[in-house]
């Protein structure tokens, strides 16, 4: 199965803890492609204090791999955004449009699929506003955070909101994910917390917020070559939990939406 676009990979290399070098990154999007994704967009972090990436250092790492990409020969296409941890710094270039959304594409590269789109009226489809992925500390929710999110709207912004079933507070009771869903977020399962690579609470609230439906996405969130196989498992994974056409949603058509394209074919 084919067509996947994978919103969130830390593939670039040398610029966060993800790929150190280029032939990790080629290791990692051959693997990708591989498993699936024709489409994947780099997510390096934007974190102050641990990983100290501005825009612009986010935009030049990401030129400095397209050499070594167009040498390469056959890979997914590639696409640029940025995991910005939302403290108060980020959250200011986010709002003062200094930080790094996910690209608007009319179209990708991909296979015509073989469900339609689910008919849901998001603001990622229904508007030009463009989506940003975000991550919190694991330990509890920032202040204040349904009014930032709304504030995101404001600035043309809809947040995706990474892997939630890897916070604390959703283990406890993912109700806490109202508030935010309310104010127009976007959830992104991360595949990898199916079989249990981040440990057992956080498969629970993978599994819980799959059976609610509360995902509009899955990615890899892959960081090294050795992650690929643990995709791959959790790919299959995923298609045991929902089926076939609900695991193609999370894989294709949700991502899709979300970065506002369509399907080749109409």
């Amino acid at each position: 199965m084919r067509g996947f676009v994978d919103l969130h990979c830390h593939w670039v290399a040398a610029i966060d803890d993800g790929a150190r070098t280029s032939e990790e990154s080629l290791a990692m999007l051959r693997g990708l492609h591989q498993a699936g994704f024709d489409a994947v967009v780099a997510t390096p972090h934007m974190r102050p204090g641990m990983f100290d990436n501005d825009r612009l250092a986010i935009e030049r790492a990401f030129a400095a791999m397209q050499p070594v990409l167009a040498a390469a020969g056959d890979l997914p296409s590639v696409h640029l955004g940025s995991e910005h941890f939302f403290d108060d710094v980020v959250y200011g270039r986010l709002v003062r449009g200094e930080a790094v959304p996910y690209p608007r594409l009319p179209r990708l590269p991909l296979v015509p699929l073989a469900a339609a789109p689910r008919e849901a009226g998001s603001p990622a489809t229904a508007s030009t506003r463009r989506p940003v992925l975000i991550e919190f500390g694991p330990a509890a929710f920032p202040a204040r955070l349904q009014h930032r999110l709304f504030d995101l709207q404001r600035a043309q912004l809809v947040p995706v909101i990474a892997h939630p079933e890897r916070y604390e507070p959703v283990w406890r009771d993912d109700a806490c994910l109202d508030p935010l869903l309310d104010a127009g977020a976007h959830l992104l399962l991360d595949l990898c917390s199916l079989v249990g690579k981040y440990g057992r609470a956080p498969q629970r609230a993978a599994e819980k917020l799959l059976e609610d439906d509360a995902y509009e996405a899955a990615c890899s969130d892959a960081h090294k070559p050795r992650d690929i196989e643990t995709v791959v498992q959790a790919i299959e994974r995923l298609h045991e939990l929902v089926g076939s056409a609900e695991a193609r949603r999370l894989l294709a058509e949700g991502p899709r939406a979300i970065l506002g394209s369509r399907d080749d074919d109409g």
